[in-house]
């Protein structure tokens, strides 16, 4: 086993090899260019023996990978915000296809206005489409997650794509200390694509197409991988504690940080889910019992998971890096399913949306929310969701206004 500093984009590229994938469809996009520009240079060195194809967009790229997945070879490709938007269409056929391939998604914040930061309402709004996802905090878990994805997108109760999500610039740019396992340790945990999923083969006849149904045999169809994507909760816990006996590492659908004796809990997904761990720590030198809970999985959800993780506790602080215009955090609105109907007193639910377009949390701002979160435990009533924005924050954005507003007359354009 190998320790390199890697960034975010190069373990994803890292984890593309170990797999030993055989086709690799591209387009590129900021943030997640340097891992196609990663493997290939592997291709050109003879480091890897792949099939790379430069597409004309992300629509055809996906349509591709979906197209070779089925002919049995193993497939991987990746995109980034307005990318993973564009190729909306295909990502909901190739699920419905039940092809088996791993589409990494390296999370930007989506327009309009443009950035270039993070957020994860890329991601999010996929959540429907099929795909399997799998939310990566650090750089070693996207390389780990590489190669469990693998096997749960090849799993026979599975057989659906899986997307893995890190975030853009925070983890996609970030060196970070990454064990690389060797090739052989990779192959005894992954091994070839089963030849028993090939659906066309060169030389033979064979043609096939997606049926025009009536509603119940399309409800059939569409329930039936509704039952495999939650058949990923039980393989990802296998797969998980096989992966560490194996590498030393084990995963579970649940990171909980500090959270057994926890009074109150964060729950968060992604990279900031590390600055929520360190403001646990500074909580707890102040005497305050507090945690972390961070979901691996999105889709399937972890419900049975998150009720269990966070039973008895008194507050929940959902912290949502995204927001669905209209209705507020997503994850709140995830967890918030989740726990209805439970027996016993639920906790004091919060929700904060906070990290959008990559926007800094800091801890005096983990802080504050463990001040509300505490006021509602007090007085038995969820605090309203709010938006983590400073005085100052706002200060200069009314003066780039003013500003702007300045210049505007000085055009002639009026007030």
């Amino acid at each position: 086993m190998n320790r390199k500093l890697l960034t975010g984009n190069g373990a994803a590229a890292w984890g593309a090899r170990l797999a030993r994938i055989d086709y690799l469809p591209a387009f590129p996009i900021t943030p997640q260019t340097e891992i196609i520009e990663t493997i290939g240079n592997w291709i050109d060195n003879d480091a890897l023996e792949c099939r790379m194809v430069t597409m004309e967009s992300e629509h055809s790229m996906l349509t591709a990978a979906g197209a070779a997945a089925v002919t049995g070879v193993r497939v991987f490709t990746a995109t980034s915000s307005q990318g993973l938007l564009y190729a909306t269409e295909m990502l909901y056929t190739v699920a419905g296809w039940r092809v088996p391939l791993v589409l990494v998604n390296v999370s930007r914040g989506i327009s309009s206005p443009i950035t270039l930061e993070p957020d994860h309402n890329d991601v999010l709004a996929m959540r429907d489409c099929g795909f399997l996802q799998l939310h990566c905090a650090t750089c070693q878990e996207v390389l780990d997650n590489m190669l469990i994805a693998y096997r749960l997108a090849e799993h026979p109760l599975i057989r659906l794509p899986v997307l893995v999500n890190l975030d853009g610039f925070y983890l996609s740019f970030t060196r970070e200390p990454v064990q690389i396992p060797s090739q052989a340790e990779v192959d005894r945990f992954l091994p070839p694509f089963s030849a028993g999923s090939i659906r066309f083969r060169g030389g033979e006849s064979l043609s096939e197409g997606v049926a025009v149904l009536e509603g119940s045999a399309y409800s059939y169809f569409r329930y039936e991988a509704h039952l495999a994507s939650l058949q990923g909760l039980a393989v990802y816990e296998e797969l998980g504690l096989e992966f560490g006996e194996l590498f030393g590492r084990q995963y579970t659908t649940l990171e909980c940080y500090r959270s057994e004796d926890a009074e109150i809990v964060f729950v968060m997904i992604g990279s900031f889910a590390t600055k929520g761990k360190e403001a646990v720590d500074r909580l707890r030198e102040a005497g305050a019992k507090v945690g972390l809970v961070r979901p691996r999985l999105l889709r399937p959800f972890p419900v049975s998971a998150l009720r269990t993780a966070l039973a008895g506790k008194k507050g929940v602080a959902v912290i949502d890096q995204n927001l669905s215009l209209g209705k507020g955090g997503i994850l709140l609105t995830e967890l918030s399913s989740a726990l209805y109907g439970i027996p016993g007193a639920p906790p004091i639910l919060a929700g904060f949306v906070g990290g959008l377009g990559g926007r800094n949390i800091s801890n005096e701002e983990f802080f504050e929310i463990h001040k509300v979160v505490q006021r509602g435990v007090a007085t038995g009533v969820c605090p309203a969701p709010q938006l983590l924005y400073t005085d100052e924050e706002l200060r200069a954005l009314r003066k780039m206004q003013s500003v702007a507003r300045a210049a505007k007359t000085n055009r002639g354009g009026g007030a």
